[in-house]
């Protein structure tokens, strides 16, 4: 739409009173916004601004046209206004499952920064452990899932992949607390507090100590990391999360947290994805870009 970049200038240099002044808050060069004016004014045969001095001033002609710039602009505006409801951007539902390390602060951050662009748009938000997750993409229930390690389900297309790494929750007085990195071993000498069985955290771990043989002291079980912290920090237990759910939360609730060596635990992908062949509904897809790009942000 080249022509409104004509007009916005018409417009620009009316209000400073100045091509080069207008010039400088279009961020181009006075001779380019003087050169598209004068092939304007040559178009129309007839002189939009008198050239003075010390800047410009509308002629007849040129209050006659400026009205109507303002009245194109005005026009273009519910224009794209008009579209924007088409394209459901000014209301509709995101509809997501997420697992829910991304639930107390990935996944609201990236809401409420998707909501400053688009207010009225609303979300549905379904925590749920993976195979739950897949289990509503395929029925519809929701239009995207963000999970870690997710099943197979053959008409699913990832969208984006972020490698993540267990890392273990401990207090700062926990005794391991000292170390940069742990190794399970050790922290199978101390209290543990695990996710239920069906999180993919807690599946990890399990097939790492099948293979090794190694035995945790789990002192309690539970599907809400919200439990599992409060047992961190009020019973000096250790518990274990992915890296992107633990970081935030845990410097807020005086959680620390610690690596694991790569030796135990490989690492395993978190995904973003919907199902293949299906056109998501225009707030669902734009809200998957924006997860895209965070995605790539923190992966580099």
């Amino acid at each position: 739409m080249r022509h409104l970049r004509l007009l916005q200038y018409v417009d620009e240099v009316a209000r400073a009173g100045s091509i080069r002044k207008a010039a400088e808050r279009l961020n181009v060069t006075a001779s380019a916004v003087n050169r598209r004016i004068m092939d304007l004014e040559k178009e129309l045969d007839a002189e939009l601004f008198e050239r003075r001095p010390r800047g410009v001033r509308l002629t007849a002609a040129g209050e006659m046209f400026l009205r109507y710039v303002r009245a194109q602009s005005a026009d273009v505006e519910r224009m794209r206004s008009q579209i924007e409801d088409l394209k459901g951007l000014r209301r509709g539902v995101v509809r997501i499952a997420c697992s829910q390390a991304l639930a107390p602060d990935f996944l609201p951050d990236e809401i409420a920064k998707y909501r400053v662009r688009y207010p009225q748009v609303a979300f549905e938000v379904a925590v749920l452990d993976h195979e739950r997750a897949m289990r509503a993409l395929a029925a519809y229930d929701v239009d995207l899932v963000i999970v870690f390690r997710p099943p197979y389900l053959a008409n699913f297309q990832p969208l984006m992949k972020l490698e993540q790494r267990l890392v273990a929750l401990m207090t700062p007085t926990h005794p391991l607390a000292s170390r940069r990195a742990v190794r399970l071993r050790d922290c199978a000498a101390h209290p543990v507090a695990l996710p239920e069985r069906s999180i993919g955290g807690r599946q990890l771990l399990d097939e790492v100590t099948v293979r090794s043989g190694l035995h945790f002291n789990v002192v309690a079980e539970s599907n809400s990391f919200e439990f599992l912290r409060g047992v961190v920090l009020r019973g000096g237990a250790i518990s274990f999360q992915i890296q992107i759910g633990a970081v935030a939360g845990d410097r807020q609730t005086g959680i620390v947290t610690r690596s694991i060596d790569d030796r135990d635990v490989p690492h395993a992908d978190l995904v973003l994805g919907q199902l293949r062949g299906r056109n998501l509904p225009i707030p669902s897809a734009v809200f998957a870009e924006q997860l895209m790009r965070t995605l790539d942000v923190i992966r580099r």
